[in-house]
This record gives C-alpha cells, sequence and structure tokens, in this order.
C-alpha cells in the first residue's frame, strides 16, 4: 500500500482495516491450533494484538462517522465487519469509493 494512503482518515483506515482482518484470520488459525496441539502461545500473542488493532479499527470507523457524516447503518455495518473474518477486506474495498471532505479555511 502506498505511503500518500496513510496521509488521510479513510486511507488509515483502509490499512488498519485490512491489518486487523489479517490479525483476525491469525488468530483464528491460532484458536485452532491451540485445540488440537496445545499451541497456546499463538493465542496468547494474537489475542492482544487482535484486540488492539479491532479497538483502533472501531475508534476510526467512528471517527469517521462523524467527519463524514455517515449514517447510523452504514456505522453499524462497517463495526459488525469487524467481527466477521474476511468482512474487513470488503470495508477496505468500499473505503476506496469513499472521500473525505475538504478542509475549510478559517
Amino acid at each position: 500500500m502506498a505511503d500518500g494512503m496513510l496521509a488521510t482518515r479513510i486511507g488509515r483506515l483502509r490499512v488498519i482495516s485490512v491489518v486487523e482482518a489479517i490479525s483476525f484470520l491469525v488468530l483464528l488459525l491460532c484458536s485452532v491450533l491451540k485445540r488440537t496441539n496445545d499451541w497456546e502461545l499463538g493465542v496468547a500473542v494474537m489475542g492482544p494484538v487482535h484486540g488492539i488493532l479491532f479497538v483502533t479499527y472501531v475508534l476510526g470507523v467512528l471517527d469517521l462517522r462523524r467527519r463524514m457524516s455517515w449514517p447510523n447503518a452504514v456505522t453499524a455495518r462497517l463495526i459488525v465487519a469487524a467481527v466477521l473474518p474476511i468482512a474487513p477486506f470488503f470495508v477496505e474495498r468500499w473505503l476506496r469509493t469513499q472521500q473525505e471532505p475538504a478542509r475549510q479555511a478559517g
């Protein structure tokens, strides 16, 4: 992903969305390994990492909701997407279509 993407809030949320989705999938894999191979380290590490990314994602959605004047339905869909393993990949794709409002001089 390009550095310019990190220059906007939408760009940063796009990055967090993808990273959060990947961390969720890795956590699910670690959970399976914990139950099948008694490998608890993966969940012990990925659980908090994913938790931090999840909270960051939700805070980013709430921040953009205010700035973009998203309706409650859009906000709810974006937050629900965070608890579905691959949905944040689709959120990132949708975010590509969004434009932040221009800053007003003042």
